[in-house]
């Protein structure tokens, strides 16, 4: 098992309230991935930017898909960068290959079982209470992803999962960060940039949601 895959795992729980966004899902995973990647030495931090290093990914399909996209000519990419670029629909791919490992199945309704938009469920299996174990003896590194992604998700519209609800009573601390606890210097930059990556998602779709009401104010009084 991975960290990505136990943040998925975890995220998906009813035991969250709700699932969090498929954009902060998938910032959270891209930061995730890197957490591991850093960790197996495949990968390494020289101030905010990723060096790739000589070892391996980890036998994981997904980590190994994440090690083959590393920029390797200088100037190498910020974690930053990194985060946007690998974590652009990573919500989907997981999903997929938990779905293909039967990990993950959808609700189907009685007249439309196969219909768009159902909601994925997670089966019971080792692996899930793997990851919900880990959460539960308050393992740092996935307190902190799981906070962030849940913390952060503030969409207004719901579209991806949200009830607009600001997460608190939901796993984590209030704020999504690791402060109170010794983590590795690469670790912790890691979880910065995933905190303020998803504060930008949530300042944007803030934006997004002011402009649409404005706009839908205009053809109200047309």
């Amino acid at each position: 098992m991975t960290t990505p895959r136990d943040l998925m795992f975890v995220a998906l729980d009813p035991a969250s309230g709700r699932p969090p966004g498929q954009g902060e899902l998938s910032l959270g995973l891209a930061g995730a991935e890197l957490i591991d990647l850093v960790d197996a030495g495949a990968a390494e931090l020289d101030g905010d930017h990723i060096v790739p290093a000589g070892v391996d990914a980890p036998d994981d399909a997904l980590l190994r898909a994440a090690a083959s996209v590393l920029v390797r000519e200088e100037p190498y990419e910020s974690v930053d960068d990194w985060l946007w670029r690998r974590g652009r629909d990573l919500f989907s791919a997981y999903q997929a290959a938990l779905e293909e490992e039967g990990l993950l199945t959808r609700q189907r309704g009685r007249r439309l079982p196969f219909r768009a938009g159902s909601e994925p469920t997670l089966v019971d299996s080792p692996e899930r209470r793997r990851a919900a174990g880990r959460l539960t003896a308050e393992e740092p590194v996935l307190t902190a992803l799981v906070a962030a992604v849940l913390i952060h998700d503030e969409s207004a519209d719901g579209s991806d999962g949200s009830d607009g609800s600001d997460g608190s009573d939901s796993f984590g601390g209030s704020d999504g960060s690791a402060e109170s606890v010794d983590l590795p210097d690469g670790v912790e930059a890691v979880l910065a940039a995933v905190g303020t990556a998803e504060l930008e998602l949530a300042a944007v779709r803030q934006r997004r949601d002011v402009e649409q009401a404005a706009f839908d104010n205009i053809w109200r009084g047309v």
